[in-house]
């Protein structure tokens, strides 16, 4: 009875609440121990398997969640210094990847 007299309103706080909810951001405290890490391995920022398994317990974020903050992270803030991207080229010629210049 009570459902028949308010299912269609359940239904439609239900979808609010769905549409509310998909902001696309991750939980304060996660963000913050992906930051703690990003800032402790600013060099170098590509976490092994063994770390992404590490942090995606830490913060109970999935690893696809934890691959695409640092793509995402990497992309917007990382620069790489000049002696970084000399041995990615060197090392990327030497493999014989790159093409003539």
């Amino acid at each position: 009875m009570l459902l028949r007299k308010y299912g269609g309103y359940l239904s439609n706080l239900r979808k609010e609440f769905l549409k509310k909810r998909k902001k696309g951001k991750l939980p304060k405290d996660a963000r913050k121990a992906l930051m703690d890490w990003w800032n402790i391995h600013y060099r170098w920022p590509y976490p092994t398997e063994e770390e992404k398994l590490q942090l995606s317990e830490n913060t109970g974020l999935d690893i696809k969640q934890i691959n695409n903050w640092f793509i995402n992270q990497r992309k917007r803030h990382w620069k790489p210094s000049e002696d970084m991207r000399f041995a990615i080229m060197e090392g990327v010629s030497s493999t014989g990847m790159a093409g003539p210049l």
